[in-house]
C-alpha cells in the first residue's frame, strides 16, 4: 500500500472519529432527544407534576429536564424558536472561546490596539486601555450609551470617566455589544453564521438556523446587538455541550479550558450572583429572601422575560426555561424561577434549601385594619446581607412610600402604599401587591404565585 492510500485512510478514518453519531447512553442525544421514565430515572412523579403546575402559574412557554443526557420532563412549545434575550451573550462567550483556541484574540488585548471606538463623544484614552477580558467580564468601565439597552439599564449606567478599566463591575450593553464587533473583525464572518457552522451543526440542533439572529443598529453606538431566536430543545443542546465541558460524543466543540474559565465567578452582583465570561455563575444567595440552593458549581445563562438554561454539573442536570415573548405575558421574577429551580430539584432528590413558600409560612396572616394597624408608621427592613443593603421601607400613616438607604437603579425612591384585604401593595414605578405574614418583628411579603420575594423585620423607627 503506498503512502498517500494510507495517508487518505487515516484522513478517512479521522473524520469518521470527528462525526462519530451522538449516542444516548453515552450521554448525548441523537437527532431526536431521547426520553427516560421519571420513575426509572429516579425521579419524583409527583414532584413533577407539582413542577409543572407551578409552571402553568407563571405562564412558562417551554420546559426541559435533561438528565444523564436524556429527557426526564418536558412540557410546552419545545420546538418553537423565540426571543432568547441576553442568553444569546453567552451564545457569544462559546464562539469567542473558540476564536481564543484559534489564536484570532488575545484577551489581553485592548481597545485601543484593537481599533474600537464609538459615536462621539469617542472613547477616551482611559476607556480604550479596557481590556477584552474586562469587556467579557463586565468589567471594561466603559459606559458609552449602548444600543438594546432596558431603561433600567441605562438609568443605573454610571457616568462617563467615573471607574478606571477593571476596578468595577456593572451589567453592561455596550461591553457585550463591542464583543461582538470584536469577534466579527477578527473572525472575519458574522455571530449567526459562525454559531450555525461552529456549534448548532455539530451538535444538531434540531431548529437553528443563521437567519434566526438579526442586528439591532440605532444611532447612540456603532455597536449592534444581535439578538437571537432559539427553540428550547436547541438551547437544551447547548447546555448539555457545557454540561459535557464543550465535548460533544467524543468531538471537542469548544475547549475544555474555556468551558471551566468562562464560568468562574469574577464579580458579584447585587444579589449575590457571580458572574464569569458572560455567564452567570449560581443564582441568589438568600439575601432578601430564602430563594434555591443549588449545587456548587451552578452556572447559567439567563436572559429577560424568563429565559434560563441551568447547568449543574454535580447532578449532571440540564434546566431549561421559556417564555414566548412574542406572546403577552407577564415576566416571571427571578425569585419565581428560583421557585420553579427548588420544586425540580426537590423532585430529583436533591435538598434545595428551606421552602420559601407561601405554604409553608407560619406566622399570622392579618387583613384589613388590622394589618394597616400593624404596619402604618412603621419601616420594613431588609436585605442587610445584600450588596447595596440593608434595604428599607418607611410606610408612613398618610399613605406615602419613601425607600431608605436606596439604589436608584431599583426604581423610583418615593411612592405610596395602601392595604387591600390581605394585601399590601406598593406603587412606584409599577403597582406590586404582596401577602404579609407576620410573626413577632419578622415580616414575609409573598407574591401572587405564593413565592416569598421579602424577607425582612418591622421597625417602628
Amino acid at each position: 500500500m503506498n503512502i498517500h492510500v494510507i495517508v487518505c485512510v487515516f484522513v478517512f478514518l479521522g473524520t469518521l472519529l470527528q462525526f462519530n453519531p451522538a449516542r444516548a447512553e453515552d450521554g448525548f442525544p441523537g437527532a431526536e432527544w431521547e426520553h427516560a421514565g421519571p420513575t426509572e430515572s429516579g425521579w419524583s412523579e409527583t414532584g413533577l407534576a407539582q413542577a409543572r403546575a407551578f409552571s402553568d402559574q407563571i405562564r412558562s412557554s417551554a420546559v426541559m429536564i435533561v438528565h444523564h443526557g436524556k429527557l426526564v420532563a418536558e412540557w410546552g412549545d419545545t420546538a418553537k424558536r423565540t426571543e432568547l434575550a441576553s442568553i444569546r451573550k453567552s451564545l457569544l462567550s462559546a464562539l469567542i472561546g473558540i476564536a481564543v483556541s484559534d489564536h484570532l484574540i488575545n484577551l489581553d488585548s485592548t481597545l485601543g490596539e484593537l481599533g474600537i471606538d464609538d459615536t462621539p463623544p469617542t472613547l477616551t484614552e482611559v476607556e480604550k486601555g479596557a481590556t477584552v477580558r474586562q469587556l467579557l467580564e463586565a468589567r471594561s468601565g466603559v459606559y458609552h450609551p449602548a444600543l438594546y439597552e432596558t431603561p433600567g439599564m441605562a438609568k443605573a449606567r454610571p457616568p462617563r470617566g467615573s471607574h478606571a478599566p477593571g476596578t468595577f463591575w456593572y451589567y453592561n450593553n455596550w461591553d457585550f455589544n463591542a464583543l461582538g464587533t470584536i469577534y466579527e473583525h477578527v473572525a472575519s464572518t458574522d455571530i449567526f453564521g459562525a454559531f450555525y457552522r461552529q456549534i448548532a451543526r455539530p451538535i444538531g440542533m434540531q431548529d437553528y438556523r443563521p437567519q434566526d439572529g438579526v442586528y439591532f443598529r440605532g444611532k447612540d453606538s456603532i455597536h449592534p446587538a444581535y439578538p437571537i431566536r432559539m427553540s428550547a430543545r436547541d438551547l437544551a443542546r447547548f447546555a448539555l455541550l457545557y454540561l459535557r465541558k464543550g465535548n460533544w460524543a467524543g468531538r471537542q466543540i469548544v475547549p475544555q479550558e474555556w468551558v471551566q474559565e468562562s464560568t468562574q465567578a469574577y464579580s458579584r452582583s447585587t444579589f449575590g450572583q457571580g458572574y464569569g465570561y458572560l455567564w452567570w455563575i449560581g443564582f441568589m444567595d438568600g439575601t432578601i429572601a430564602p430563594a434555591v440552593t443549588l449545587p456548587e458549581g451552578s452556572f447559567l445563562a439567563e436572559g429577560a422575560g424568563g429565559q434560563y438554561a441551568l447547568i449543574v454539573p454535580m447532578l449532571d442536570l440540564v434546566v431549561v426555561h421559556r417564555v414566548d415573548r412574542d406572546l403577552a405575558i407577564p415576566e416571571p421574577s427571578a425569585r419565581d424561577i428560583a421557585r420553579l429551580f427548588w420544586l425540580i430539584l426537590k423532585a430529583e432528590g436533591y435538598d434545595p434549601g428551606p421552602d420559601a413558600s407561601l405554604a409553608a409560612a407560619t406566622g399570622d396572616r392579618l387583613k384589613g385594619e388590622n394589618l394597616r394597624a400593624t404596619l402604618q408608621g412603621k419601616t420594613l427592613s431588609f436585605g442587610a446581607k445584600a450588596s447595596a443593603g440593608p434595604l428599607a421601607l418607611r410606610l408612613e400613616p398618610d399613605g406615602q412610600l419613601t425607600y431608605l438607604h436606596w439604589n436608584a437603579s431599583f426604581g423610583p425612591e418615593t411612592g405610596t402604599w395602601k392595604v387591600e384585604d390581605e394585601q399590601l401593595c406598593f406603587l412606584r414605578d409599577r403597582r406590586r401587591c404582596y401577602i404579609p405574614v407576620v410573626s413577632g418583628e419578622r415580616i414575609e411579603l409573598f407574591d401572587r404565585y405564593g413565592v416569598m420575594q421579602i424577607d425582612g423585620t418591622v421597625l417602628s423607627q
